[in-house]
């Protein structure tokens, strides 16, 4: 089983302290994935792609359970329209497929959101580039290795359609 990714080594040309977790077979639910890391599932981040633009992206970092609140994000970005990015732009802009899409290691920058509940764990998990697989770190490594991202609250209880 490979223990290195592309986002790992990313991380560790940066020196951020992390480690990868595979897990030993699929993965069908958030809380399946954080109970084999030994989480709860506000430590799992995910990284969610908006289109904002004809050829504009925005990656969302979101907590475990938590949903987009729409009108916050397009509050906060100024716009009246915005659209998940599907599955090929996704892959296209990221160069990683859904489930497995992490803000490190991108072929381009990306503006990127973290909602503030992300840092609320003194641990957490995102993803390593590779299903299957994930990279835990500290919540200071991973302010760390963001660098200049934006911090906000962009999550709701409630889920919106858009």
């Amino acid at each position: 089983m490979n223990t290195t990714t592309f986002v790992s080594r990313y991380l560790e040309s940066k020196y951020i302290p992390h480690r990868v977790f595979c897990h030993s077979g699929p993965i069908h639910s958030l809380e399946q994935a954080a109970s084999e890391r030994g989480q709860t599932p506000d430590q799992v981040v995910r990284s969610i792609v908006f289109r904002i633009g004809r050829e504009d992206y925005v990656m969302v970092l979101v907590a475990g359970p938590d949903q987009v609140s729409w009108p916050a994000l397009r509050k906060y970005l100024g716009l009246s329209r915005l659209t998940m990015a599907s599955k090929e732009e996704v892959f296209q802009v990221t160069g990683y497929e859904t489930g497995a899409v992490s803000p490190f290691g991108l072929p381009a920058p990306m503006r990127t959101l973290v909602d503030e509940a992300v840092f609320t764990p003194a641990e957490i998990s995102i993803g390593s580039g590779e299903r299957g697989t994930t990279i835990i770190l500290t919540r200071q490594a991973m302010l760390d290795a963001l660098g200049a991202v934006e911090i906000g609250q962009f999550t709701t209880q409630e889920q919106s359609p858009g």
